[in-house]
């Protein structure tokens, strides 16, 4: 920890001395007023805004001047992005939705399709999060360093490969790109309604060019509390949990139940087709987010020939989550069917699935869980970048290093309960009920009927280092057909290194199991849920209950000198190594009409290796197992074309298509040699080192009208044929595993399946037409100037079915059939308006235990963004996020079944900025 943090220290210290340095070497003659655009020019001391249109209107230009199909949005000045992070900023481009986490935008999808298939860059540097596979997670970044994003959909074969949905470029400032002494500061405070807590948020710019250098620094500090109210965990369990226990009066009795309450004849093929709600939880979760980030930028142009730049994009992201969670688990291993009151066999008998709404258990097990998780992340990326035109010749050439650095620290305070009860779904979510039997209790008021059953900890160290070079050429031809000859090369080397362990407290020293254990919830103090987050009254129902705080938790419970040891057998290391080589040309010429065509091929081979532990017999006839080193190395290479062409039908109407192969890799993670056990679904899941590439052909044709005053109609058609896409399958079993209860008897010796991450045979298609508006209302009436809105929506359509080993119908998960963006904006004059609302439609969260699919329903928010030009220098805003409080829903396989009803609440901001 002090070796990280002292990096970031110095690696801040360096950033800050250069950038004072360079400012204050310039005279006082130099500290010149901000730049005034033309209307003030000619309006004298008026005060006019055009930040939001000037964007919109340097985006469209950027789409109009690329080779294939992108859209990009801009931000000309720091803090010009109003959202909490970058990625709640990348909503807004055509094509573009976001994953969000308890109201916190994190990952982005590209035109609906899964997050880990797009590919992100900063700099033009692949970028590290410390997540360990493909994507990234946006949340640790701040929208304020981020000059501008480029989702660039059709790929040239100079591209970086690795993007079938799209690949996200990030740019960040530098000095030439406003030249001149600029000063830019903005801070402000913000309110969630939930935890009704005000966080502050600073950003500061400092940029100087003197001569032919020029230095740039960027700050940006934002402190966020959030709270999320969450009845959720309502999903399906199958009566093979009891069922396949045979001989024991658990299955006879869940037999007789059904025979008795529900007519159903009870058959093994019926196992996994009759399903109860396996667990329903109360939760309330309280996370801190503490976020700095710095971005920096030394440049050298002596001409508009030749540039030299060094940037540096750094930060840290370090969050504590606190959850307080009051669940009852109806699938206790010690209970069973006890009364069926409702049993569903109509709503999915398409399916064959007969759903018991409505059922009371035997011996429930209730939980209260006071849980902490501890995330600490630590970014850095530095780049150089060279630019030189001599003649007909332009090189680019870059190099540079991204890497994170995670550390993850979970705590989870369990107390458990045994008792009768009753589950059944609600309207919204599911609830646990006293039942009819009179051993019955209240879950919620019955701190002396809990014991202590565990004080579990995990700790997880990540390592996440990439390391890239590139060196481009083209030659420029006088030729009226050929005008262009590209050729390059790049490396990458990828790592990506994981420690982890486990430690449970259970009896009175650490690392005991057996014990008979007296201690109750009732023996800590007990607090309610409320008064230890802070806020309002919990959301998602009319409930309330108390636990031990996670402060107390950590102090009672964790013996002097505690330390979550790592184990061997959970060690993982990856590397990935790729070498590439492309070439390209470029024509232009007439067909009765102006015509550019880009051609090229990008040829590439990777080299893996994985390192970590397999788990083996104990020798000598001993029990248990032994991890062992193990280690393996793959390789594939791959030839990869593209086409880009584009027709000006008319100055203002363009004709575009693509076509490309492209593809994305399996996340490092999913090659890493490692297993997990799942004791209560009597599973492993591995790592598999030989997993291979998803590839993609896809093609796109599309049409876009520029109109005058900064606006675009945009439509296009696209398609993909996605082969070898990674899904979990049942690849082996390991028999007789024993699997203890939590107080060291045995629960029972049970087989177990073992499923892997494999590229799974077949091809699927994805087609959708993407519309993309922006009309500022002044073209059409003098009195509407200023008016505007800026719409995009993407319609899907997908070919894939059978995830499921149900053989149910699904779509891919992540992909989502439509997604709408529109804002309506007022920019005029010192006032700036904007109303934005922003749509992703159902998609397929994740496939229960590889049978039932889980959704996650359609997610609309409405935002706005109000500010007011002060004076020359300084501006008043007001930002809303979520203002509508929408809330978070899912279901599994029908609406009627919810698993998800979760508040996150709205987040209003006030602030001020300054420039000079």
């Amino acid at each position: 920890m002090h070796d990280k943090f002292s990096r970031f220290g110095r690696a801040t210290h360096l950033l800050a001395g250069v950038a004072v340095a360079a400012l204050t070497i310039v005279p006082a003659i130099a500290q010149t007023d901000a730049p005034t655009t033309a209307s003030e020019a000619d309006a004298g001391e008026e005060i006019v805004v055009s930040g939001y249109r000037r964007s919109l209107e340097e985006a469209i230009d950027m789409k109009r001047e690329t080779v294939g199909f992108s859209d990009s949005i801009v931000a000309t000045d720091i803090a010009d992005f109003p959202e909490q992070n970058l990625s709640e900023a990348l909503q807004r481009v055509p094509g573009v939705t976001i994953e969000r986490e308890r109201g916190l935008g994190t990952r982005v999808n590209v035109r609906g399709l899964p997050s880990e298939f797009t590919f992100v860059s900063i700099n033009k540097l692949a970028t590290a999060s410390g997540s360990g596979g493909r994507d990234v997670e946006f949340d640790i970044f701040a929208s304020e360093l981020i000059q501008s994003v480029t989702v660039q959909k059709s790929p040239t074969a100079a591209d970086e490969e690795g993007g079938i949905a799209g690949s996200v470029s990030i740019r960040t400032a530098r000095p030439f790109d406003n030249p001149g002494l600029r000063l830019v500061g903005s801070a402000e405070g913000a309110y969630n309604s939930i935890s009704e807590k005000i966080d502050p948020n600073f950003s500061f710019l400092a940029s100087n060019t003197f001569g032919d250098f020029g230095v740039l620094v960027s700050v940006a500090k934002q402190q966020r509390t959030n709270r999320t109210d969450s009845n959720s965990g309502i999903n399906f369990r199958p009566i093979a949990r009891w069922t396949d226990r045979a001989g024991s009066t658990y299955r006879s009795q869940a037999i007789a139940v059904l025979q008795r309450d529900a007519g159903v004849t009870f058959t093994d093929a019926m196992k996994n087709k009759i399903v109860f709600l396996d667990k329903v939880g109360d939760r309330v979760y309280q996370n801190d987010q503490d976020r700095l980030g710095l971005s920096g930028s030394i440049q050298y142009k002596p001409s508009d020939s030749f540039s030299l730049a060094f940037d540096a994009f750094i930060g840290s992201y370090d969050t504590v989550e606190d959850e307080y969670d009051a669940a009852g688990y109806s699938a206790s291993s010690n209970s069973t069917l006890e009364t069926i009151h409702e049993a569903d066999k109509t709503t999915l008998s398409d399916a064959g699935i007969i759903v018991l709404r409505d059922v009371s258990y035997t011996n429930t097990q209730h939980e209260f869980l006071s849980k902490e998780y501890i995330n600490e992340t630590d970014y850095r990326q530095f780049g150089g970048e060279m630019n030189w035109e001599t003649g007909n010749w332009k090189i680019n050439a870059l190099g540079g290093y991204s890497g994170a650095r995670k550390i993850l620290d979970y705590a989870n305070l369990k107390h458990v309960a045994y008792a009768p009860s009753r589950t059944r779904y609600t309207e919204h979510g599911g609830e646990t009920i006293p039942s009819a039997n009179p051993r019955t209790i209240d879950m919620y008021n019955a701190p002396n009927a809990y014991l202590f059953e565990a004080y579990e900890t995990t700790r997880e160290q990540i390592k996440d280092d990439k390391y890239a070079a590139q060196l481009d050429v083209s030659y420029g031809f006088d030729s009226s057909v050929l005008k262009r000859f590209s050729f390059g090369g790049r490396y990458t080397n990828k790592t990506n290194e994981r420690q982890y362990g486990e430690e449970k407290i259970q009896g009175p020293t650490r690392g005991s199991i057996a014990y008979v254990n007296t201690r109750t919830l009732g023996a800590s103090p007990l607090t309610n849920v409320i008064d230890i987050v802070g806020g309002k009254d919990y959301q998602a129902r009319n409930l309330s209950w108390a636990q031990i705080s996670n402060e107390y938790a950590r102090d009672f419970f964790r013996p002097d000198g505690f330390v979550t040891p790592f184990g061997n057998a959970n060690y993982y290391k990856v590397q990935e190594e790729t070498l590439a080589g492309y070439a390209m040309v470029d024509f232009e010429f007439d067909i009765v009409v102006p015509v550019f065509v880009n051609l090229g091929g990008r040829y590439l081979r990777t080299t893996i290796r994985s390192e970590g532990f397999h788990q083996v017999q104990n020798p000598n006839g001993t029990t248990g197992l032994t991890p062992e080193p193990v280690a393996s190395e793959g390789r594939y290479e791959k030839f990869l074309p593209s086409f880009n062409a584009h027709a000006e039908l008319t100055d203002t109407l363009y004709l575009r298509a693509a076509a490309s192969q492209t593809l994305i890799r399996p996340a490092l993670t999913d090659l890493a040699y490692k297993r997990t056990a799942s004791y209560s679904s009597f599973r492993y899941t591995d790592g598999n080192p030989g997993l291979k590439p998803t590839y993609a052909d896809q093609w796109e044709v599309g049409v876009e009208k520029y109109l005058g005053g900064g606006g675009i109609l945009a439509a296009s058609y696209f398609w993909k044929k996605i082969k070898g896409v990674v899904q979990s399958r049942l690849t082996g079993e390991v028999p007789n595993v024993t699997v203890y209860n939590a107080n060291g008897t045995v629960n029972g010796v049970y087989d177990f399946d073992v499923y892997q991450p494999v590229n799974a045979e077949g091809s699927y298609d994805v087609s959708g037409i993407e519309l993309n508006a922006v009309i500022p209302f002044g073209m059409f009436a003098d009195w509407a100037d200023g008016f505007g809105v800026n719409a995009n929506v993407t319609f899907l359509d997908s070919s894939l079915t059978g995830q499921s080993d149900l053989g149910v119908p699904t779509s891919p998960i992540g992909l989502a059939d439509n997604t709408y963006n529109a804002t309506v904006f007022y920019d005029k004059g010192p006032l700036s308006l904007r109303v934005s609302y922003n749509r992703k439609g159902a998609y397929v969260e994740r496939i229960e235990r590889n049978m039932y699919p889980v959704y996650r329903d359609a997610y609309g928010q409405f935002d706005i963004a109000a500010s007011y030009q002060v004076t020359r220098n300084f501006r008043v805003e007001l930002q809303g996020i979520n203002v509508g409080n929408a809330k978070t829903t899912g279901y599994t396989m029908d609406p009627s079944f919810p698993t998800m009803y979760e508040f996150s609440g709205s987040r209003i901001s006030l602030g001020v900025r300054a420039q000079f």
